[in-house]
């Protein structure tokens, strides 16, 4: 397993190959057109060049990414970040989007954020535990509240906190301690490495 940040013109493609299933099978997004690929690609490097966007490869094969992006727009909404994870059907359900978005975090709140947002859609109760499971609390229900493949759905809004009192400077994950990064990878690469470790030995008979 190896964690990365994303390369926009090498990866959007690979990406978008994953993510266009969630669009066109499930509500887990609400997003109901597939972009074309110059468009999503903007897309992500738009998000590159601010918050962190991370890939989990295995052998080189796309197995999952994560990323964040503003919450609000106002200016004293400028700690809070929205976070989102996507998997791929093969690797799902084998507890590798925790660590990955556990690196996340931890990259955001070296940039300066406190505030981590989820905005989950109700059916999904995986990942409605997987962000119990790692501090995120329930903090509002939107009922019926987007509509897609002929019903409507709810949305429900998880919140984790960082820190309290006054908040420092918010930098650009391109603007990190680059040991500091790589040393947080490194970690994260250890804990996917022994969870699949563990995956593998409960399959022997």
């Amino acid at each position: 397993m190896n964690v990365r940040f994303v390369r926009p013109q090498e990866d959007a493609a690979r990406i978008l190959a994953l993510y266009r299933p969630y669009i066109e099978q499930t509500a887990i997004t609400f997003e109901t057109e597939v972009p074309a690929i110059p468009e999503f690609e903007a897309r992500v490097e738009q998000i590159a060049r601010e918050f962190p966007y991370l890939l989990l490869e295995d052998g080189g094969q796309l197995a999952g990414y994560a990323y964040a992006h503003r919450q609000a727009e106002r200016a004293a909404f400028r700690w809070n970040a929205e976070l989102s994870i996507y998997l791929s059907e093969r690797y799902a359900h084998r507890g590798l989007g925790a660590p990955l978005y556990e690196l996340l975090m931890r990259l955001l709140a070296m940039q300066g954020y406190v505030n981590f947002y989820a905005v989950i859609t109700g059916s999904n109760a995986g990942s409605i535990a997987m962000h119990e499971s790692l501090g995120f609390a329930r903090i509002g229900l939107h009922e019926a509240t987007g509509y897609k493949f002929g019903r409507w759905h709810d949305t429900v809004w998880m919140h984790r906190r960082t820190g309290a009192g006054e908040p420092g400077n918010i930098v650009p994950v391109t603007a990190l301690d680059a040991k500091a990064v790589r040393r947080e990878m490194a970690r994260t690469q250890q804990e996917l490495s022994a969870l699949e470790k563990r995956n593998l030995s409960s399959k022997k008979p």
